[in-house]
């Protein structure tokens, strides 16, 4: 069992620079996929403004896209669709090409996850779906981690390019201090940054799905 992920950017053909935002993206991904490589398949732009990858586990896609969220700048926002299943391969004229129950997953979860953000919850930028034929288990923790990704976005989407920055480094566990000097502020107002966006409770659950690969 992989999860195949599939992201596309929110909002981008209202973009004033689509290219730009499709570079701070890349650029995004490379430095979390260096800093702590947890795909078995980075994201890779693929048509238009989607993205494909796959991760090995469910804690590890988690984990990774909430690095990336937090390594966008303002005005660049993804949507994640993850699903939990079987991903097939096969060769074709214009490459390998990837299929299979774990992909389906993924469409439908960044569908539904598309349908929550213009109704019910506008913050929603992640989703699972498990495949149908993965056991009862495995859809149960699918649910688990959607309760928990609703939480999750909502405090991501709240935070300003700072506050993500923040996160983003005590997630990758570099002291306040060392957070202080390079955004020239004092340690004090780094705390209180982090504090009044909800960062503690994301860097907590971060390492949560980190706990078993200490």
């Amino acid at each position: 069992m992989v999860i195949a992920t599939i992201a596309d950017i929110v909002g981008s053909r209202r973009l004033a620079d689509r290219g730009a935002a499709q570079r701070a993206i890349d650029t995004a991904i490379a430095a979390i996929e260096e800093q702590l490589p947890l795909a078995l398949e980075p994201l890779r732009p693929t048509v238009g403004d989607e993205l494909q990858g796959v991760y090995g586990s469910l804690d590890d896609a988690l984990a990774s896209l909430l690095l990336v969220q937090l390594a966008l700048p303002d005005g660049v926002e993804c949507r994640f669709g993850l699903g939990i299943g079987a991903v097939d391969g096969f060769e074709s004229a214009s490459g390998r090409l990837q299929d299979g129950p774990g992909w389906w997953a993924a469409r439908a979860a960044i569908d539904t996850v598309h349908a929550k953000q213009q109704r019910a919850a506008p913050s929603a930028r992640t989703w699972v779906v498990a495949s149908p034929d993965e056991d009862a288990g495995v859809h149960t923790a699918a649910a688990l981690a959607n309760s928990y990704l609703l939480a999750r976005d909502h405090l991501v989407g709240g935070m300003n390019e700072r506050a993500r920055r923040l996160t983003l480094g005590r997630c990758l566990g570099r002291t306040q201090r060392d957070l202080a000097q390079e955004e020239g502020i004092t340690q004090p107002a780094v705390s209180q940054a982090l504090a009044a966006s909800g960062a503690p409770a994301l860097v907590e659950g971060f390492l949560v799905l980190r706990a078993d690969q200490a």
